[in-house]
């Protein structure tokens, strides 16, 4: 329900020669709308040839996005669709090289670039605040999509869909493929299992019955024939949807895509991509299935239940789209919603599971359900969800619940910040919500009619008018309705293995030595292949920008630095729609060393409990009247240079100009007044946060991996890890237990870190918005200070721990690896030099893309350098291998060593690297960026010294870089996150974890 924010009046560039113009080009237009919520025009033309339809959304925004999407219903789970937006983007007619995609990665200003699958469509979108880079863009992926290379080349389905791999015809034979090992790792988390299991079971009859992803089982039975014959059949542009928003010419947009359409013969016979509706059921069902699970821990506690209904056999209208999402929110919005409340204190789960509306399918459902539950109350749990909803019914919503979710979502509206994701591409994905059923697209760009008719509603019938009905309708009478439950199962993990294997064992006994000869020919010639570099005459045909089109200087942020009340105020005057972004930032290095693993919990509980005057749900909800938002969350880095970290708590809030005072009386309130005295609801913030943690293993190993890694060799990192990693996790079970023992020294620990934190001395205050409401909040930022204790910090222990640097592999049950190695290249001599950005750019998209990725059937391979720590850390991710993959991080310094790179690669790496420098940022992230630079001591002249270096960037740089990671070779740590199979495999070949952690 994100839309937009208010810029300045944009003057139509839709006139009368842009129409006459569209007309010549054979496009006729459908229908022109304003759409003041974005300050758009926007135009739906049709492509009278072909019968492709285009939106054309003209403003001021100068982030360029472009898409085209296409229906895309699989009729079975091999995943076809997903495989299919993999290989369109590996080589076209016009680009013939093996993926213009990475091509795009390494030389583009692009503030998006990706393509996305769903359930029946798949959307190829990019977007860049450079016209000339956009329009490089769009040509690279409409070339993709219309005439792909993987059509014709049976590789580059092996490669990004699935292949029998086979080095050796005495060895084993074995599955790899980039989205085979992608789904392996999705079907290894049982929240995204559940999700999958949900789905299904509301829409048995149609095409969401199935996996559009790919289901590991199913993806071998995927053929090369079915595989070019849905190409052929949806992505012809009778079947897309294609969509341009921005400050770019209209006229150019419609020149480029007629130059593709144009190559077309008329639409085909009718369509086949229609989706059709799943009828409502007579009777609930209910399903039990099986997910993956270690040892550890006690089983009988690990049993998900999850309760989806589909809410409508037909779209619904807007405004009872809106109601819905209102009544969403209401429901589980915030801690302080009923039902998300109800469920988490009933005591019966750790976590909450299903997330509630979801309404990008052509027919709307509601999930919600808990993990960690006892097999003993599972039914509970159904009953406390029915009972609660039956309540809501009859008792209604309190009206200060009420007003808090239609302000915050009326902000979110207004405010539309879509953080680092393009609001045009926001914008996009909601239109198509409507567009690709054949429903109106300009619909979902509206908001302000149906809020203001939904208001009115409200304010004439009150609330229980307008939501119980809906309780009843969609819900409690609603008798299409799933129950799911997920038992876990400590051996269905080696079981999946032990299968695969038989089915492979099977496939090689089925085969004569001429067959498996042939195999391992075809496997080297795959590898081959995806190891030799394209030729630079290919190279040359991706378009690309040149340094002359690249500003010579960083992107400045305002900033005025002035004190109030001796405490140093940062102001940065950017537009913001009249929003006041606020961050108060406190010192932590204060805290005891005891205390730090406290700290997230502590963060937690000053937004979730109450006060002697307000209870938590009062105050939550007097947050969302009043505010946009308030968190409060720790910040560490290393210093480069420095042997002390910087370590923070910084607290951010919004709200309008006009509730600015509003704003700051309630982050006192947070900061001061809340009682930590809720032993209960303290011991739901360490259920939930196990949960998260647990449900990072097993999603996001990489991440744990690169903070474990980070503990290794520095103290930022150590610090970061005992909040946020292993350790953390550790910490978190023993807690648990310790809660009901020693709740009175927990209580009295959180309220001693209050004490030690938020202070007067040690306080910065950074505040973005435009000038005069800078100068009108001045006076709410004093007296807040003015309310601050003013006592000194008497100092702590110091924090330069760091834990053992042994290589470690973390055990869970997994089918794919996360493989990590990393090292400090400051301690073996290296001066920074802003070519080290570039370098490591490119390590990412070319040799650890082609040998980790492409060659070595991971879904992702990348490095890192903490230009702060000086950690340079290499990572896979969803990863087929273990002891292959350090090998491939070992041969990074003879890569370099033996790079060979002419002016074109050099210049493309250079602006890719600037793209990532200058990403666009929104003015909050703006006010915050210069925050982080001022902390961390980050000059305007340190800057611009290390973009002219990142410019003058030479191959010699990149052979004398090899030394410094050459150094992680034998000095750098290991941390891997993976199967207990491929561990106890990778021990044998080479023994190499000393440590070896089981965790799940």
């Amino acid at each position: 329900m994100k839309t937009r924010v208010r810029i300045p009046h944009f003057a139509s560039a839709y006139t009368d020669d842009v129409h006459e113009y569209a007309a010549k080009l054979g496009f006729e237009k459908v229908s022109e709308q304003s759409i003041d919520e974005c300050k758009s025009t926007a135009v739906l033309y049709k492509h009278k040839k072909t019968g492709a339809e285009v939106m054309s959304v003209s403003n001021d925004d100068e982030n360029k996005v472009f898409g085209i999407v296409f229906r895309t219903p699989p009729k079975n789970s091999t995943g076809i669709p997903h495989i299919l937006e993999h290989s369109v983007l590996c080589g076209s007619r016009k680009y013939p090289l093996k993926e213009p995609f990475v091509e795009l990665l390494k030389g583009s200003l692009h503030t998006f670039l990706n393509a996305f699958t769903y359930p029946d469509r798949t959307c190829y979108p990019v977007a860049s605040t450079n016209a000339k880079d956009f329009y490089n863009l769009v040509d690279v992926y409409l070339d993709a999509v219309f005439f792909p290379r993987c059509v014709e080349d049976f590789q580059t389905f092996q490669q990004e869909g699935w292949h029998y791999e086979l080095d050796n015809p005495e060895e084993e034979i074995s599955y790899k493929g980039v989205v085979f090992n992608e789904m392996k790792g999705v079907y290894s988390q049982p929240d995204n299992l559940m999700g999958r299991v949900s789905q299904q079971a509301l829409f048995p009859e149609n095409t969401y019955g199935v996996d559009s992803g790919g289901d590991p089982n199913e993806i071998p039975k995927l053929t090369f024939e079915e595989f070019k014959e849905f190409h052929s059949k949806y992505y012809h542009p009778s079947n897309a949807r294609i969509w341009f928003y921005g400050d770019d010419d209209p006229k150019e947009r419609l020149r480029v895509l007629s130059e593709y359409l144009d190559q077309f013969e008329a639409s085909p016979a009718p369509n086949e991509s229609k989706i059709w509706p799943q009828r409502l059921f007579k009777e609930p069902v209910r399903i039990v299935e099986k997910y993956p699970v270690g040892q550890e821990g006690d089983l009988k506690k690990k049993f998900m239940v999850c309760i989806n209904w589909l809410l409508s056999e037909q779209p619904l209208d807007v405004e009872t789209e809106l109601t819905l999402g209102f009544l969403d929110h209401l429901l589980l919005g915030t801690p302080a919603s009923p039902l998300r409340r109800i469920l988490l204190e009933s005591g019966l789960g750790d976590a909450i599971v299903g997330g509630g509306v979801e309404d990008e399918l052509l027919q709307p459902q509601f999930s919600i359900g808990l993990k960690g539950v006892s097999e003993d109350n599972i039914k509970e749990v159904e009953e406390l969800v029915m009972q609660t909803l039956k309540n809501l019914a009859e008792e209604g919503f309190a009206p200060e619940a009420v007003e808090a979710s239609m302000n915050t979502i009326e902000f979110a509206l207004r405010e539309n910040n879509t953080g680092s994701f393009p609001r045009g591409l926001s914008l996009m994905l909601r239109s198509i919500g409507k567009w690709i059923y054949d429903m109106d697209p300009f619909e979902p760009l509206k908001y302000e009619r149906p809020l203001q008719q939904l208001k009115a509603r409200i304010a004439a019938e009150g609330s229980k008018a307008v939501f119980s009905p809906l309780l009843e309708k969609f819900l409690l009478n609603n008798a299409h309705r799933a129950t799911i439950e997920m038992q876990p199962d400590p051996e269905k993990a080696s079981r999946d293995e032990a299968a695969e294997k038989e089915i492979l064992k099977q496939v090689k006994a089925s085969m004569t030595r001429e067959d498996l000869a042939e195999l391992a020919r075809a496997t080297k010639e795959l590898k081959d292949k995806q190891e030799t570099p394209d030729p630079p005459e290919a190279l040359k045909a991706v378009p690309s920008l040149s340094l002359q089109d690249i500003p010579k200087e960083p992107i400045h942020v305002p900033i005025e630095v002035g004190e109030i009340n001796g405490v140093k105020v940062l102001q940065h005057d950017l537009f913001t729609n009249d929003v006041v972004y606020s961050e108060i930032v406190f010192d932590m290095s204060s805290l005891k060393k005891d205390h730090l693993q406290l700290l997230p919990l502590f963060c937690q509980s000053l937004l979730e409990m109450g006060t002697k005057d307000m209870d938590f749900v009062q105050l939550n909800q007097l947050i969302g009247r009043k505010t946009g938002g308030i968190s409060v969350y720790p910040f560490t880095s290393s210093i480069r240079g420095k042997d002390d970290p910087l370590t923070r708590i910084v607290v951010r809030g919004k709200s309008m100009a006009t509730r600015v005072e509003d704003l700051f009386n309630l982050i006192y309130c947070i900061l001061q007044d809340v009682q930590f005295t809720e032993q209960q609801r303290f011991k739901q913030f360490v259920s939930q946060s196990k949960a998260r943690m647990e449900n990072r293993l097993r999603g996001s190993g990489h991440g744990i991996a690169a903070a474990r890694m980070d503990a290794k060799l520095n103290a930022a990192g150590w610090i970061a890890e005992q909040m946020g990693g292993i350790s953390y996790l550790e910490y978190l079970r023993d807690l648990e237990t310790k809660i009901d023992q020693d709740w009175d020294k927990i209580s009295s620990s959180l309220e001693e870190m209050r004490q030690s934190l938020f202070r007067k001395d040690g306080c910065l205050v950074n505040i973005t918005s435009d000038w005069k409401n800078l100068e009108k909040s001045n006076k709410h930022i004093a007296k807040f200070l003015d309310s601050l204790p003013s006592t000194t910090s008497l100092g702590s222990d110091p924090w330069l721990s760091r834990l053992p640097s042994v290589n470690e592999a973390i055990v869970v049950p997994t089918q794919v690896n996360y493989v990590g190695k990393a090292g400090n290249l400051y301690q073996s001599g290296y001066q920074l030099n802003g070519s080290a950005y570039v370098i490591s750019k490119h390590i990412s998209n070319t040799w650890l893309w082609d040998r980790v990725r492409v060659s070595g059937g991971a879904y992702g391979g990348f490095c890192d350098f903490d230009t702060h720590s000086g950690v340079f850390s290499y990572l896979s991710y969803r990863d087929p291998n273990l002891l292959k993959t350090l090998e491939v991080y070992d041969e990074t310094a003879k890569f370099l060593r033996e790079l060979e790179m002419d002016d074109d690669c050099l210049t493309k790496a250079i602006i890719g690297t600037i793209g990532d420098v200058d990403s666009y940022q929104l003015p909050d992230a703006k006010g915050y960026s210069s925050l982080m630079r001022y902390l961390l001591g980050i000059t305007e002249e340190e800057r611009q010294q290390r973009r002219e270096e990142i410019l003058s960037t030479s191959l010699k740089d990149f052979k004398e870089f090899a030394d410094a990671v050459e150094t992680i070779n034998d000095n750098g740590v290991v941390v891997a996150v993976a199967s207990p199979e491929d561990v106890e495999a990778a021990n044998k070949e080479n023994p190499l974890f000393s440590d070896v952690k089981k965790c799940l």
